[in-house]
């Protein structure tokens, strides 16, 4: 079954991390992600303007061949590189292990990247391979996008989406708060213990699809 994960890298850990500078734009975000055999990324957005040195410093890396702007807007810029990415550590891990990269966004501080793997061992295996290479790579989630058990909701039943979607518009967990269970409980038409009771099997519930991975689910069990 397949596995999605999301993981912050720095951008000196891999190389177009380090091509891809970001000095001169707020945000980098890559498109058309899916590796082919030379794992090449060949569009990505601009935001801002880019400064008239930009192409010169992203074509002085010796693994791009090119880079030409497609489409250009007032706060973006769409561009295409023709990159060899068999130099890309992170890439070729990916690649290596059957990862698709289905986002990937830079900024200052570092890159976030969405990727989906076959399962949970081609993802470890990915991690290894990383580690190997010296990036590093922290994973900020992982989760099973086809759990059977989770349905739409993230596992949660009808009364309990209600209860909790009601609370959170009603503003049941603001600081202050902005209700009570009792008032909660006028609006279901249930009790006070009722209400609390469901809440907190919904907010269970949802915690366990929606952000542990599948071993530590089946700890909790």
């Amino acid at each position: 079954m397949s596995v999605i994960t999301e993981i912050r890298i720095p951008s000196d850990d891999f190389q177009l991390g380090q091509i891809l500078s970001l000095e001169q734009a707020s945000a980098i975000e890559l498109e058309t992600l899916v590796p082919s055999g030379d794992a090449t990324v060949p569009l990505f957005w601009v935001y801002e303007p880019a400064e008239n040195g930009f192409l010169d410093t992203v074509e002085r890396y010796p693994t791009v061949n090119s880079v030409t702007s497609v489409d250009v807007f007032e706060d973006r810029t769409l561009f295409r590189i023709d990159w060899d990415a068999s130099q890309d550590h992170l890439f070729q891990c990916i690649l290596e292990h059957d990862g698709q990269i289905l986002s990937a966004i830079g900024a200052p501080e570092g890159w976030n990247f969405e990727i989906r793997f076959p399962n949970r061992e081609a993802l470890s295996q990915c991690q290894n391979c990383c580690k190997d290479a010296h990036i590093s790579l922290e994973i900020t989630r992982i989760y099973n996008p086809t759990d059977p058990e989770a349905g739409p909701w993230y596992g949660l039943s009808e009364p309990q989406r209600e209860a909790l979607a009601l609370a959170v518009r009603m503003g049941y967990y603001d600081i202050p708060r902005g209700c009570t269970t009792a008032e909660l409980a006028d609006e279901l038409g249930i009790s006070d213990q009722a209400v609390t009771e469901r809440l907190r099997r919904a907010i269970g519930t949802f915690g366990r699809y929606a952000l542990l991975t599948p071993e530590s689910a089946a700890k909790v069990d």
